[in-house]
């Protein structure tokens, strides 16, 4: 692989992409770590409960990381300071816009996911007080996800890696004075993590002003008819796709607790593989975002031909790279996350659909970051759809044949599909002609 510019500038893009992909999940695991030592299963439960919840009423909403980052790429591109502020500005407003109602409607919203969780005692009494504390962080949530995205299509990844960091060492430092020095329990542990929430938050806003001061613009321009079309459509054409992959993701957890505990944790315990993979993954999607936006919005069609072959050359490259990880040491790493032994027995059967993750895998992640550069988010919709129907199509033509291999046949094919729709309509229309286009 020629090592030229634009591998450089990939480098340098999903570098810190990936480390704070890695670092982010340690918000939630510092919290079981610090509750686990609390003397009673009862807090890691009332946790869990409660991150589940959260990580279900945000994700929907990652919307607003992936469509600025994109539109955001494209003003970049074409150097228009102007528009790279409005875009920033108009996700700002609508993650505070939606922060807040969520927050209004915290009442409802309780009532809701502890109805469906179906928890009860000590579990529903913690679970409650940590929801409690963490749900006044929604603002700042979602603005995260707003200003992450706006980083990454302002060629600014290590700006939120080191956001990542600081989170994670705020939310370490707080929860561990508010639990050991003033004995405040898992309500200590939820300030912690809305401390860490808001700060995060607080510190992108102070790199967004110190390093790019934003020019202000009238209310008017910010709510420009036009471009509040083009961007409420980018973004509910991915809110869409991510109930999908939502669908998806839930059913398969739930396809493996319908059959068996041990099946269950097979799968959770195997997926911990393509999650490891994923975070690798991202990191590059992340760098396609960012790139294929700058030269689509500075029209320079070779330099994105070179961008997309660059970065399919290091998506084979990590594909190959983990699944010879996952041939010579995957079921060692298995043995690490998991001492049942019935479980890491079982999971041998299953282990060479896990195997074939990354090469199935990498070619979804690598379109997703190029289309959401591309703003073309409506071909991301059509994949995910398609992706999802035939998944659902696999699983129940075979699942009363093979039960769970049918599950994991159904996962891999969703895996492929996603690449290959892609790749068809970038075929059918390249990128660059449908410059400032939503649509296929």
């Amino acid at each position: 692989m020629k090592f030229n510019s634009i591998n450089r500038e990939i480098l340098a893009l999903s570098i810190p992409s990936i480390i704070a992909n890695i670092t982010t999940p340690l918000l939630g695991l510092v919290d079981v770590a610090i509750v686990g030592n609390m003397g009673s299963a009862v807090y890691i439960a009332a946790i869990a409960i409660g991150g589940t919840i959260f990580n279900m009423l945000y994700w929907p909403f990652a919307f607003l990381r992936m469509g600025s980052s994109g539109m955001t790429a494209q003003a970049f591109g074409a150097n228009d300071s102007k528009q790279c502020s409005l875009v920033l500005y108009r996700s700002l407003l609508v993650a505070m816009t939606v922060g807040f109602a969520i927050i209004a409607l915290q009442y409802l919203i309780a009532q809701f996911a502890f109805l469906f969780m179906d928890i009860s005692g000590d579990t529903l009494k913690y679970s409650q007080s940590y929801f409690s504390v963490c749900i006044w962080g929604a603002p700042a949530m979602l603005g995260s996800y707003a200003l992450s995205g706006w980083f990454i299509g302002m060629q600014n990844s290590r700006a939120t890696m080191w956001i990542s960091i600081f989170i994670n060492l705020l939310n370490i430092s707080t929860s561990l004075t508010l639990v050991y020095l003033f004995n405040m329990g898992i309500t200590g542990v939820a300030i912690g993590t809305l401390t860490a929430q808001w700060g995060g938050f607080l510190l992108g806003l102070i790199i967004v002003w110190i390093k790019y001061t934003p020019k202000h613009y009238s209310l008017q321009s910010i709510l420009n008819r036009n471009e509040l079309k083009r961007f409420f459509a980018i973004n509910s054409d991915i809110f869409l796709r991510t109930l999908c992959l939502v669908t998806v993701t839930l059913w398969f957890t739930r396809a493996g607790a319908q059959q068996s505990d041990i099946i269950l944790a097979v799968n959770t315990l195997l997926m911990q593989l393509f999650i490891l993979f994923s975070y690798f993954m991202d990191g590059f999607a992340y760098a396609g975002e960012a790139l294929a936006g700058k030269y689509i919005g500075a029209k320079q069609p070779q330099q994105l031909k070179g961008c997309i072959k660059s970065l399919f050359h290091w998506g084979i490259a990590m594909a190959i790279l983990f699944t010879l990880i996952y041939l010579i040491g995957g079921e060692s790493f298995l043995a690490l996350l998991s001492s049942d032994v019935n479980v890491v027995n079982a999971s041998s059967t299953y282990f060479p659909w896990a195997i074939a993750i990354p090469l199935c895998g990498f070619a979804a992640f690598t379109w997703d970051g190029i289309f959401i550069g591309a703003t073309r988010t409506r071909a991301m919709l059509m994949s995910m759809a398609t992706a999802m129907v035939c998944f659902f199509v696999i699983y129940f033509t075979l699942y009363t044949t093979i039960a769970n291999h049918a599950l994991w046949l159904a996962f891999i094919s969703y895996l492929v599909i996603r690449g290959i729709v892609l790749f068809i309509i970038y075929l059918k229309k390249p990128l660059l002609t449908l410059l400032g286009n939503n649509e296929l």
